[in-house]
C-alpha cells in the first residue's frame, strides 16, 4: 500500500473526508494476514522488528496470545485497520467494517463475532452502532472495548491541536513523525475533533485551557485566561489564524478549520445516540493509576503570552486526573451502555494492550485457555481487534 508525508493531507468537507493534496499519491490501508499485519506492528520495518522495538508494537502481543488460545488467522480471528486521519463515521470505513464483519461470520459458518477494539476505535464501533445497529445485532455476539475515550481526551487533544503530538519519545523518536509535523496534520483530522471534551458531557472537573497573558510588550499587566470546551474555539481559531506549511515551495494555509468542527459536532449526536442492542455483550476495560492530562497551560505568570500565535510554540504544562496517561479513566469508564463488566486495569493507554491482567480477562469473556480450542457452545469468530492506522513518513508503504 502507498503511503504519503502527513502534511499533504486536507479536508474536503463534502465528501467528509481528508485527502492528499498531491494526486500521486494515495494512502491504503492493507489487508494482509487477514487485516492483522495493518494492527500489528505500528512500524513493520527490518530495522524495527530486528532492534525489536517494543513501544511501536501495537496489538502484536494480542494476536499472538490469541492464535495460541486456539484462534486460526483467516478462519476464526481477523483484523481491521483504517487511517485514522479520517472520520469515524465516513461511509468509506463504516462500508469496510461491515463487509468484514460479513465475512468473518461467513467464515465461521454462521457464529457471530467479537469484537475487541482499542482507543478511538471505539468510537467507530459506536458510531457503526448508531448507523448500522441492525448489522451490528446480527453478526455481533460480545464487544470488549479498551481504553475508548468515549467523552473525549480533555488534555492530549486540546493540545495537539495546539501544538502536536508525539507517539514515541527517546532514541525512537527519531525514527517517527515529529511532533510539527503531527501538528500539520492533526489540524485537518476530522478524527482529532471528534475526541475534543464532550462540552454536554458532566465531568467531575470541567477541562480548561489556561494561557498567561500579557496583553502588550507596552503593558505590564499579567493575566492568567481561562477557556472552557465552548470558549476554547475562539482561542484555537486566534493561536491558528496564521498557521501554515510550505508544500512545492508554496505557502498552505492551515488554520483552525471550522467546517470539521460543525462536521464533529454532528459525529458527537451519532456517538450519543447510539444504542446498544440486547443481544450484544459488552464489557469495557479502561487504564487506572496514570497521570493523564485534563488541563493545559500555556505561558507562566514569569513568561507570559503576548500573541496568541506563540502557544502553537510553547511548552504546555499539564493538570493531570487519573487514567491511562492519555484518556482520563472518567471519559474512558462513561461508555452510557448495560455493560456485563466494566473493569479498570492499572496500565498505560497501549500498554493495555499487552497487559497480563487484559489478558486473563479477554481469555475469562471468550471462554478461552492457552492451547486450547475454543468451546462449541460459544462464538467461534474473534474478529478485528479495531484499531486505526498510524501514519509513518514513507514513500511507498505505509503500516
Amino acid at each position: 500500500m502507498r503511503i504519503t508525508d502527513p502534511r499533504k493531507g486536507r479536508w474536503f468537507g463534502l465528501a467528509g473526508y481528508v485527502e492528499s493534496l498531491d494526486p500521486d499519491y494515495e494512502i491504503v490501508v492493507p489487508e494482509d494476514d487477514y487485516g492483522l499485519h495493518a494492527i500489528d506492528i505500528l512500524d513493520p520495518s527490518w530495522w524495527a522488528k530486528c532492534l525489536h522495538l517494543t513501544d511501536v508494537y501495537h496489538f502484536h502481543d494480542m494476536i499472538d496470545m490469541l492464535v495460541e488460545c486456539g484462534y486460526e488467522k483467516g478462519t476464526t480471528l481477523f483484523g481491521f485497520g483504517y487511517d485514522f486521519r479520517q472520520s469515524n463515521r465516513i461511509d468509506k470505513t463504516l462500508d469496510d467494517l461491515r463487509v468484514k464483519l460479513e465475512s468473518a461470520y461467513k467464515a465461521s459458518g454462521g457464529k457471530k463475532v467479537n469484537i475487541i477494539s482499542h482507543s478511538m476505535g471505539g468510537l467507530l464501533l459506536r458510531c457503526f452502532i448508531s448507523l448500522y445497529n441492525d448489522v451490528f445485532a446480527k453478526y455481533v455476539n460480545k464487544w470488549i472495548c479498551i481504553a475508548c475515550p468515549f467523552q473525549g481526551a480533555p488534555g492530549c487533544i486540546n493540545d495537539s491541536l495546539l501544538t502536536g503530538l508525539q507517539f514515541v519519545y527517546g532514541f525512537e523518536s527519531f525514527f517517527f513523525v515529529s511532533r510539527w509535523t503531527m501538528h500539520q496534520l492533526l489540524i485537518e483530522c476530522p478524527s482529532i475533533y471528534e475526541m475534543l471534551p464532550n462540552p454536554e458531557f458532566n465531568w467531575n472537573q470541567q477541562p480548561v485551557i489556561q494561557v498567561w497573558r500579557k496583553p502588550s510588550e507596552d503593558n505590564e499587566a499579567v493575566k492568567l485566561d481561562v477557556y472552557d470546551p465552548t470558549e476554547c474555539i475562539s482561542l484555537f481559531e486566534e493561536a491558528l489564524r496564521d498557521n501554515e506549511l510550505t508544500y512545492n515551495g508554496k505557502s498552505i494555509a492551515l488554520p483552525f478549520n471550522f467546517s470539521i468542527l460543525k462536521w464533529a459536532a454532528d459525529t458527537r449526536q451519532i456517538l450519543d445516540n447510539a444504542q446498544l442492542p440486547s443481544s450484544v455483550g459488552f464489557y469495557n476495560i479502561y487504564g487506572t493509576s496514570f497521570d493523564s492530562p485534563h488541563d493545559v497551560c500555556y505561558g507562566s505568570e514569569t513568561s507570559p503570552i503576548t500573541n496568541l500565535s506563540e502557544v502553537c510554540h510553547t511548552t504546555p504544562e499539564y493538570t493531570y486526573v487519573d487514567g491511562d496517561g492519555t484518556v482520563p479513566a472518567e471519559s474512558a469508564k462513561a461508555d452510557g451502555f448495560a455493560a456485563v463488566a466494566r473493569v479498570a486495569v492499572e496500565s498505560t493507554h497501549r500498554e493495555l494492550l499487552k497487559d497480563k491482567r487484559v489478558f486473563q480477562l479477554l481469555k475469562q469473556w471468550l471462554g478461552v485457555n492457552d492451547n486450547s480450542q475454543h468451546s462449541m457452545s460459544s462464538s467461534k469468530v474473534m474478529d478485528v481487534s479495531i484499531e486505526p492506522i498510524p501514519i509513518e513518513l514513507a514513500t511507498r508503504d505505509l503500516l
